[in-house]
């Protein structure tokens, strides 16, 4: 009997995909569209098993939507800005365009090998002037319709490689490439006004009922919406200027615990205080780290003492002294706060530390212990005990006092109740050559001057030199003095280009129509978006999803996407990790060596390397290329083939949780598919005598046949994946075993073998085009219907009951689907099995679930 050569079967279905052009996306009004997409890949040059398990999952929602008459759309392209590209360029000495073009060459070729239904005639990398000349007209006109402003903001500024980073970019307080101590610099930046969206936003995530409910929650956190009081203390002999602090607090019902206010080391009255060397370097030292919160909350709390008073706003006789804390942010609030040690742990840390008083303010009901280590912090919907409360009664929720403190406030005119967001504008400026250049100019006398459209795209200069830290568009005169587009005398271009975010940002709407000479396509954007099903990794969950929210709103706003796009992703799917053992051995100084899966030889012993020295086997964990844990899809496929790799990745494990790569379970898949290929050949195109009567396990096996579809189908429309292939695998079973001498039965396997071809097609289409063919049947599975169940085969004869005594599963009955229950009942106790088990005692009780259980307490 022959065996299924993935080697040369598969790129024989790649070819005849290709020549029928199958997967090209067409805009039919008369057919219902489907728009799936995967998030799309940074180019770095390789790609791994996470990559394969990520596209099947769209490959495979692609091709089953086809298959059920819809119109589908499934492109691919590149996020190719950045600064790893910036970073080879200055380690091999080449241009970025140069490596990432390359990389996107090498990937593209390890891709299609897999077979997946992609639109290729759409590709694009967010570094092709045609796209990222679109995306500047779009700046233009978010520009034009008040979505863009330039302010001065707080950054991390790398002092070596004279660029801004990103929060992630710092690692203990220094520059991830360059090493060299971060600071915090104040610079002149372009934003998106994305907080001017904060509610719509907020409130529209109560309509993505396709989302995870993390992300929801991570995206509504994100935005943070609070109601507190806004009001000023008094200062007291402070420098001219400065006769008020202005704090926002969440928790005005704290402020008869107040012990001390605290300000940001960017606050416009620590910068006044800089004459004095000491709260100079203080502010100095606290600006080289991080300005994310997370960064500022894991950092040892400093403060420094200013030696100002402020008056509390409701005792004139109470003064708290004024410090600097290096924890505070100056864009979060107004960069001023109280501090209430006894009801918040960094305050309380913050004042153990500095020997600052503690006084509780409310205590758990029935307690009198006073805060000693650990600040009291009770949900705001928890009842408290006030010991000092500004208003209100004695015992009430957290939310009671909050609202009873700002309405006194109110009245005694110290404060308002206002609403803020946690959510800041959106800055996009990066001093970087290689990200879409901001299309405006620099005119001494016209000021900030938007490029014309016409002009369109401003290109990134090709001969660039990176001898040196610093952005080379900087230092590029040619490109960088240009003439005022307004009045014609010499300008300078901008040379910050935009955050690699604005890229992904709108790519979605691109890939509608991604030659059109405007960012869409008014008749394309309108057939195709929205995002039907989108699918990516959870890490973007909060940023890159954000972001594309609020531009699509922005896009909507200029004109450019339809009113129902204003939220572009209808479902999200966000899927696990795929993960490996590690192994290694010993390096010097205690360090560990990493070793590759293809260089170690696994045992039932142990591992070791080619050489026999052995290997220690480590943690299952993420694949890395720092840990060397990664498998190369491209071995796998020379191996045993794409649809190995694919069946695997969406059969181990439920799509959502990691699932771990063995050699184990790659040989295992392999070897189904190897069975689904005979049963193929031993089935070839035989059939029953038209007048053979069925029998009764004919019938049995087609109304398997009818479940699986049923069972399939709904796996892959609640993306259950493993639980489809889990049901594949037993159909394969049933036709296995299934004597086709029995009557009928012929005819019932042929119809089964048709039936699993064309649900394992979206799976493994190359095998599933070689059976479907060696089946007799016409064209393509991968343009064939997608089978339905017959209602009338799902109705169940019988039924089979698991009977268990005093909670444990002694037995089990087969009997009529639509027994009642007092036949159930003799049914089951005049089960041998049951009736050993009762030794002539009467049950107690006899509990029948119909159609699920039956439950006997002795």
């Amino acid at each position: 009997m022959s065996r299924y050569n993935a080697r040369t079967v598969e790129p024989k279905w790649q070819k005849r995909w290709e020549e029928a052009d199958i997967f090209a996306a067409r805009r039919d009004p008369e057919k219902p569209k489907y728009y799936v997409l995967e998030m799309f890949p940074y180019p770095s040059g390789r790609i791994h098993i996470g990559h394969v398990r990520n596209y099947t999952m769209g490959d495979v929602v692609a091709r089953y939507k086809s298959a059920n008459g819809f119109s589908v759309l499934h492109p691919m392209g590149w996020d190719a800005f950045g600064m790893p590209a910036e970073n080879a360029a200055m380690a091999q000495n080449t241009h970025p365009g140069t490596w990432t073009y390359k990389n996107i060459a090498d990937m593209r070729g390890q891709m299609k090998p897999l077979g997946f239904s992609i639109d290729w005639s759409r590709e694009f990398a967010t570094c092709d002037p045609e796209y990222y000349g679109q995306q500047q007209a779009l700046f233009l006109d978010m520009l034009e319709a008040g979505l863009v402003t330039r302010k001065s903001a707080v950054v991390n500024w790398d002092p070596v490689d004279m660029t801004v980073l990103a929060n992630e970019q710092v690692e203990n307080g220094r520059g991830w490439r360059s090493g060299a101590l971060v600071e915090r610099r104040e610079l002149t930046q372009w934003f998106f006004r994305i907080s001017d969206y904060s509610e719509e936003l907020l409130a529209a995530i109560d309509t993505l009922t396709g989302w995870p409910e993390k992300v929801r929650l991570m995206q509504s956190n994100w935005i943070g919406k609070s109601r507190g009081l806004q009001f000023a203390f008094t200062l007291k002999d402070a420098p001219q200027g400065f006769d008020r602090l202005e704090v926002y607090t969440t928790r005005p019902d704290t402020l008869m615990g107040a012990s001390f206010a605290a300000i940001s080391p960017d606050h416009p009255l620590a910068r006044a205080l800089e004459g004095d060397p000491a709260i100079r370097a203080f502010n100095e030292e606290c600006r080289r780290v991080g300005t994310s919160e997370e960064a500022l909350e894991t950092a040892e709390k400093r403060g420094m003492d200013t030696g100002l008073k402020v008056v509390h706003p409701l005792d004139p006789n109470w003064e708290l002294p004024v410090w600097i804390a290096n924890f505070i942010l100056m864009d979060y609030g107004t960069g001023a706060i109280f501090g209430c040690p006894a009801h918040d742990q960094r305050d309380l840390d913050f004042a153990r530390k500095y020997g600052l008083p503690v006084t509780d303010v409310f205590r758990a009901r029935g307690s009198d212990a006073s805060v000693a280590d650990e600040a009291f912090v009770p949900q705001k919907s928890e009842p408290v005990v006030y010991l000092r409360p500004i208003a209100g009664e004695e015992e009430m929720t957290g939310e009671r006092a909050v609202e009873a403190a700002i309405a006194h406030c109110e009245a005694i005119g110290i404060g308002q109740g206002v609403t803020k967001f946690r959510l800041r504008d959106w800055g996009i400026s990066r001093q970087r050559y290689w990200g879409c250049p901001i299309p405006v100019v620099h005119c001494d006398s016209c000021g900030v001057v938007p490029e014309k459209k016409e002009n369109l795209p401003v290109r990134l200069p090709e001969d660039v030199s990176f001898d040196r830290p610093g952005n080379p568009l900087d230092r590029h005169p040619s490109w960088r003095d240009v003439p005022c587009p307004a009045c014609g005398r010499p300008a300078r271009r901008e040379t910050d280009t935009m955050d690699t975010f604005v890229d992904s940002s709108w790519y979605y709407a691109r890939f509608t129509a991604p030659r059109a000479t405007t960012p869409t396509d008014p008749a394309e954007v309108e057939y195709w978006m929205n995002v039907d099903q989108y699918i990516g990794g959870v890490e973007h969950a909060i940023l890159h999803l954000l972001y594309s929210r609020f531009f699509a709103r922005a896009m909507q706003k200029t004109g450019h996407l339809p009113p129902k796009a204003a939220e572009p992703f209808t479902a999200l799917f966000t899927q696990g990790m795929v993960t490996h053992e590690t192994y290694s051995t010993p390096g010097p100084h205690g360090s560990r060596i990493w070793h590759a899966p293809s260089d170690v030889i696994r045992t039932e012993k142990g591992a070791t390397l080619k050489d026999g020295t052995l290997v220690e086997i480590g943690p299952v964990t993420k694949m890395s290329k720092s840990k060397k844990n990664v498998v190369d899809p491209m071995d796998i496929i020379e191996q045993y083939g794409a649809d190995t790799a694919r069946w695997f990745v969406m059969s181990d494990s439920p799509p959502e949780r990691d699932v771990e790569w063995t050699a184990a379970g790659a040989d295992a898949a392999w070897k189904h598919l190897q069975r689904v290929w005979r049963l193929a050949d031993e089935i070839g195109q035989s059939a029953d005598d038209p007048s053979t009567p069925e029998g009764e396990e004919a019938l049995a096996l087609r109304r398997l046949t009818h479940r699986t579809i049923r069972d399939v189908t709904d796996g892959i429309e609640t993306f259950a994946f493993n639980k489809s292939v889990a049901r594949l695998y037993e159909l394969t079973n049933a036709i296995a075993k299934a004597d086709a001498a029995l009557p009928g039965m012929a005819a019932a396997r042929r119809e089964a073998m048709l039936a699993l071809t064309r649900m394992m097609m979206p799976m493994t289409p190359h095998l599933a085009e070689e059976v479907w063919e060696r089946l007799g049947q016409p064209g393509l599975v991968s343009q064939s219907a997608w089978p339905q169940a017959d209602p009338a085969l799902l109705v169940e004869d019988s039924v089979t009951l698991p009977i268990q005594i005093n909670g444990k599963r002694r037995a089990e009955i087969t009997i009529p689907a639509d027994a009642d229950p007092k036949s159930v009942e003799a049914t089951v106790l005049s089960d041998p099995k049951v009736q050993s088990y009762l030794q002539g005692k009467t049950p107690r009780k006899l509990i029948v679930v119909p159609g699920r259980i039956v439950n006997v307490v002795v």
